[in-house]
């Protein structure tokens, strides 16, 4: 990204040769500074303590907020400078241990004292961490970064059945220097292959392969983010092969039934197809016209109810949950038929809330994020 030339600068006070995630202080707030557009030299300066790691939620906030000073024990951690004066003073302060001459000029905020911050990019509000960095405490702050990382509103799986795996993965693929666009195409080579696997009706070897991908699925964002090296690319990767893969796993599921003489009537098949693919495409679409109409703000982040929704709406991995436990019972013919009727279910709830959104909108009621106001 870009350096933005009206943002502040972006000054280190101090060394730490602590590594998290593979990357010392200078070489971790570099990046994060610049995936932020934050650089250069001079005042107005964002002050950066290096014996503190942070999320980089905090920079990004600290950066808008001129004379803001984020301290954890009396001591400044992310501080936003006005002049070459005001910067002077706050250096001071972070190599000495204290807070700053001339307290009435900052804005101070106490990390103990619990503030939150929205993050829109990872839809929730959350109190980013903010950690003393030194060897003995690398794990708790990588563990704490990892799960900084996760999106707050997700499906049921995502959010509850594998962060403890996509953490350990996560960390290996760190201290292996693996980059994420490598795990997405580890990944990708996995989700092909479960295709094949379902077309041949070998269901429980593409429910292994497709576990895999899904795992997979999450670290390399997981990794993009610890690491601050997400680019274009592999959100266009990354961002691709969900969008795309999905249709073509319930395509080849409902073929390859024909394995199991258990293969669908025709017309069967394609009313199951034209509700799961036209299902799939119109929730997409509905999706999208509500962040065009509201701001960019996601239907599942509106209110509570679609925040709990997006746990099991007919998505990839609930979907997936539904054709497991078919398969449990030796009926992977009714668990794609029940694929449908959720996708044909959701998409309904979906178009409900868009309404709902719409009509208040019209009423003049506010539209925004229950996460801004929790």
């Amino acid at each position: 990204m870009a350096i933005n030339a009206s943002a502040p600068a972006v000054e280190i006070v101090g060394a730490n040769p602590t590594r998290l995630w593979g990357l010392d202080t200078a070489e971790r707030t570099r990046r994060i500074a610049a995936k932020a557009g934050l650089g250069g030299t001079g005042a107005p300066v964002v002050l950066v303590n290096a014996d503190h790691a942070f999320d980089p939620a905090w920079l990004r906030h600290v950066a808008g907020q001129p004379g803001l000073v984020v301290t954890l024990g009396g001591v400044p951690v992310l501080a936003h400078a006005c002049s070459e004066h005001q910067a002077a003073l706050l250096r001071t302060a972070m190599r000495d241990g204290r807070l700053p001459d001339e307290a009435e000029a900052f804005a101070f905020t106490a990390y103990e004292d619990g503030a939150e911050i929205e993050n829109k990019e990872l839809r929730k509000r959350e109190r980013p961490f903010l950690m003393e960095l030194h060897p003995g405490t690398v794990r708790q702050i990588e563990r704490a970064s990892y799960f900084g990382a996760y999106k707050g509103v997700t499906d049921i799986l995502t959010k509850y059945l594998w962060p403890e795996w996509a953490l350990w993965l996560t960390r290996l693929a760190a201290w292996l220097g693996v980059t994420p666009n490598t795990v997405t195409a580890i990944g990708a080579a996995f989700c092909v292959a479960a295709t094949f696997a379902f077309a041949a009706g070998a269901y429980w070897l593409g429910l292994v392969l497709g576990l895999v991908f899904m795992v997979l699925d999450t670290v390399d964002g997981k990794l993009a983010r610890c690491t601050i090296t997400s680019s274009w690319w592999g959100n266009v990767f990354d961002h691709g092969m969900d969008l795309v893969h999905p249709p073509f796993w319930w395509w080849f599921w409902a073929t390859g039934l024909v394995h199991w003489g258990l293969a669908l009537p025709d017309t069967m098949f394609w009313w199951v197809q034209g509700a799961i693919i036209g299902g799939y495409v119109v929730q997409r679409l509905i999706e999208g016209l509500f962040m065009r109409r509201f701001g960019g703000m996601h239907i599942h982040v509106w209110q509570r109810f679609d925040s709990r929704f997006r746990l099991i709406t007919a998505r990839r991995n609930p979907n997936m949950v539904i054709l497991f436990v078919s398969l449990l019972f030796g009926r992977p013919d009714i668990g794609i038929i029940a694929v449908a009727v959720w996708t044909v279910v959701s998409c309904v709830v979906h178009l409900v809330r868009l309404v709902q959104a719409l009509q208040l909108a019209r009423q003049g009621g506010p539209i925004r994020s229950w996460l801004a106001e929790a």
